[in-house]
Protein backbone atom coordinates (compact mmCIF):
# COMPACT_ATOMS: atom_id res chain seq x y z
CA UNK A 1 0.00 0.00 0.00
CA UNK A 2 3.17 2.50 0.73
CA UNK A 3 4.31 1.92 -2.96
CA UNK A 4 1.01 2.69 -4.40
CA UNK A 5 0.72 6.20 -2.33
CA UNK A 6 4.25 7.22 -3.18
CA UNK A 7 3.86 6.12 -6.91
CA UNK A 8 0.77 8.31 -6.47
CA UNK A 9 1.72 11.11 -5.19
CA UNK A 10 5.35 10.91 -7.72
CA UNK A 11 2.71 10.81 -10.46
CA UNK A 12 0.80 13.92 -8.98
CA UNK A 13 4.02 16.07 -8.77
CA UNK A 14 5.14 15.14 -12.60
CA UNK A 15 1.50 16.04 -13.14
CA UNK A 16 1.61 19.65 -11.49
CA UNK A 17 5.02 20.00 -13.20
CA UNK A 18 4.31 19.42 -16.46
CA UNK A 19 0.86 21.13 -15.81
CA UNK A 20 3.53 24.60 -15.53
CA UNK A 21 3.32 27.35 -18.22
CA UNK A 22 6.99 28.40 -19.36
CA UNK A 23 7.70 31.48 -18.74
CA UNK A 24 6.94 33.99 -22.31
CA UNK A 25 9.80 36.14 -23.04
CA UNK A 26 10.44 38.50 -25.71
CA UNK A 27 14.37 38.29 -26.62
CA UNK A 28 15.02 41.28 -24.90
CA UNK A 29 13.55 40.11 -21.92
CA UNK A 30 15.56 36.73 -21.93
CA UNK A 31 18.56 38.95 -22.35
CA UNK A 32 17.85 40.91 -18.89
CA UNK A 33 17.52 37.43 -17.41
CA UNK A 34 20.53 36.57 -18.93
CA UNK A 35 22.92 39.75 -17.50
CA UNK A 36 21.05 39.47 -14.18
CA UNK A 37 21.98 35.28 -13.73
CA UNK A 38 25.56 36.28 -15.37
CA UNK A 39 26.29 38.99 -13.12
CA UNK A 40 24.76 37.07 -10.16
CA UNK A 41 26.99 34.07 -11.33
CA UNK A 42 30.32 35.72 -11.36
CA UNK A 43 31.28 39.33 -9.50
CA UNK A 44 28.45 38.59 -6.56
CA UNK A 45 29.28 35.31 -5.87
CA UNK A 46 32.75 36.41 -5.50
CA UNK A 47 32.16 39.35 -3.18
CA UNK A 48 30.28 37.35 -0.88
CA UNK A 49 32.95 34.13 -0.99
CA UNK A 50 35.12 37.08 0.01
CA UNK A 51 33.06 38.33 2.87
CA UNK A 52 32.47 35.02 3.90
CA UNK A 53 36.32 34.52 4.14
CA UNK A 54 36.78 37.49 5.73
CA UNK A 55 34.09 36.86 8.66
CA UNK A 56 35.44 33.87 9.47
CA UNK A 57 38.77 35.51 9.97
CA UNK A 58 37.43 37.32 12.59
CA UNK A 59 37.09 34.48 15.02
CA UNK A 60 34.68 32.65 16.69
CA UNK A 61 31.72 31.92 14.37
CA UNK A 62 28.71 31.09 16.72
CA UNK A 63 28.53 34.66 17.71
CA UNK A 64 30.15 36.15 14.26
CA UNK A 65 27.63 38.95 13.01
CA UNK A 66 29.06 39.12 9.87
CA UNK A 67 29.65 35.11 9.58
CA UNK A 68 26.01 34.91 9.62
CA UNK A 69 24.85 37.57 7.40
CA UNK A 70 27.38 36.68 4.90
CA UNK A 71 26.30 32.83 4.88
CA UNK A 72 22.54 34.11 4.98
CA UNK A 73 23.21 36.23 1.70
CA UNK A 74 25.06 33.14 -0.34
CA UNK A 75 22.09 31.22 0.86
CA UNK A 76 19.50 33.89 -0.95
CA UNK A 77 22.19 34.54 -3.60
CA UNK A 78 21.88 30.52 -4.48
CA UNK A 79 18.27 30.42 -4.61
CA UNK A 80 18.19 33.31 -7.00
CA UNK A 81 20.77 31.93 -9.47
CA UNK A 82 18.51 28.89 -9.60
CA UNK A 83 15.10 30.30 -10.02
CA UNK A 84 16.70 32.51 -12.42
CA UNK A 85 18.36 29.30 -14.34
CA UNK A 86 15.47 27.46 -13.99
CA UNK A 87 13.22 30.03 -16.00
CA UNK A 88 15.78 30.32 -18.70
CA UNK A 89 15.90 26.79 -19.37
CA UNK A 90 12.20 26.81 -19.67
CA UNK A 91 11.31 30.00 -21.05
CA UNK A 92 9.66 30.15 -24.67
CA UNK A 93 10.76 33.10 -26.94
CA UNK A 94 8.12 34.37 -28.31
CA UNK A 95 8.02 35.80 -31.79
CA UNK A 96 6.99 39.39 -32.01
CA UNK A 97 6.58 39.21 -35.70
CA UNK A 98 3.48 37.78 -35.82
CA UNK A 99 1.46 39.95 -33.45
CA UNK A 100 -0.46 42.40 -35.67
CA UNK A 101 0.64 46.26 -35.30
CA UNK A 102 -1.20 47.24 -32.11
CA UNK A 103 -2.27 44.13 -30.41
CA UNK A 104 -1.40 44.19 -26.75
CA UNK A 105 1.39 41.16 -26.29
CA UNK A 106 4.00 39.73 -24.16
CA UNK A 107 6.79 42.77 -24.57
CA UNK A 108 4.57 45.17 -25.40
CA UNK A 109 4.59 48.80 -23.46
CA UNK A 110 0.65 49.95 -22.85
CA UNK A 111 -0.91 52.78 -22.13
CA UNK A 112 -4.39 52.62 -20.39
CA UNK A 113 -6.58 55.17 -18.89
CA UNK A 114 -9.19 54.33 -16.03
CA UNK A 115 -12.79 55.41 -15.93
CA UNK A 116 -11.56 58.23 -13.70
CA UNK A 117 -8.77 59.36 -16.21
CA UNK A 118 -6.06 58.17 -14.76
CA UNK A 119 -3.46 56.90 -17.13
CA UNK A 120 -0.55 54.20 -16.47
CA UNK A 121 2.15 52.71 -19.00
CA UNK A 122 2.97 49.18 -18.11
CA UNK A 123 5.17 46.90 -20.10
CA UNK A 124 3.22 43.35 -20.16
CA UNK A 125 6.19 41.44 -19.12
CA UNK A 126 7.19 37.93 -16.98
CA UNK A 127 10.88 39.56 -15.56
CA UNK A 128 9.19 41.34 -12.64
CA UNK A 129 10.51 44.94 -12.72
CA UNK A 130 8.89 48.46 -11.71
CA UNK A 131 5.96 49.20 -14.44
CA UNK A 132 5.31 45.78 -15.56
CA UNK A 133 2.40 43.46 -15.61
CA UNK A 134 2.94 39.90 -15.90
CA UNK A 135 0.84 38.49 -18.67
CA UNK A 136 -0.57 36.42 -15.79
CA UNK A 137 -1.44 39.22 -13.79
CA UNK A 138 -5.74 40.01 -13.73
CA UNK A 139 -4.24 43.07 -15.98
CA UNK A 140 -2.00 41.18 -18.10
CA UNK A 141 -4.60 38.80 -18.51
CA UNK A 142 -7.08 41.76 -19.46
CA UNK A 143 -4.75 43.17 -22.02
CA UNK A 144 -3.28 40.51 -24.15
CA UNK A 145 -4.83 40.09 -27.17
CA UNK A 146 -6.65 43.73 -27.63
CA UNK A 147 -5.90 46.10 -29.43
CA UNK A 148 -5.15 50.18 -28.96
CA UNK A 149 -8.84 51.65 -28.84
CA UNK A 150 -10.31 48.45 -27.00
CA UNK A 151 -11.84 49.04 -23.76
CA UNK A 152 -11.52 46.05 -21.23
CA UNK A 153 -12.50 45.08 -17.66
CA UNK A 154 -10.34 43.97 -15.16
CA UNK A 155 -11.13 41.18 -12.57
CA UNK A 156 -8.59 42.24 -9.79
CA UNK A 157 -8.41 41.24 -6.31
CA UNK A 158 -10.07 45.18 -5.21
CA UNK A 159 -12.93 44.65 -7.73
CA UNK A 160 -13.70 45.65 -11.01
CA UNK A 161 -12.93 48.14 -13.54
CA UNK A 162 -12.54 49.35 -16.91
CA UNK A 163 -9.67 50.66 -19.00
CA UNK A 164 -8.76 51.97 -22.23
CA UNK A 165 -6.04 51.08 -24.39
CA UNK A 166 -4.69 54.45 -25.31
CA UNK A 167 -1.67 52.88 -27.34
CA UNK A 168 0.01 50.11 -27.97
CA UNK A 169 4.20 50.06 -28.84
CA UNK A 170 5.93 47.06 -29.54
CA UNK A 171 9.57 46.44 -28.59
Amino acid sequence: MHETTASGALRLWFSAMSDQQADQLTATQREALAAELAELEGPRRQAVVQAIKTAREHGDLSENFEYHAAKNEQGLLEARIRTLRSRLENSVLVDESTRTAGEVGIGSVVEIEDEDGGRMEIEISSVSRPGTASPESPLGRALVGHNEGDTVEISAPGGTWLAQILTVKSP
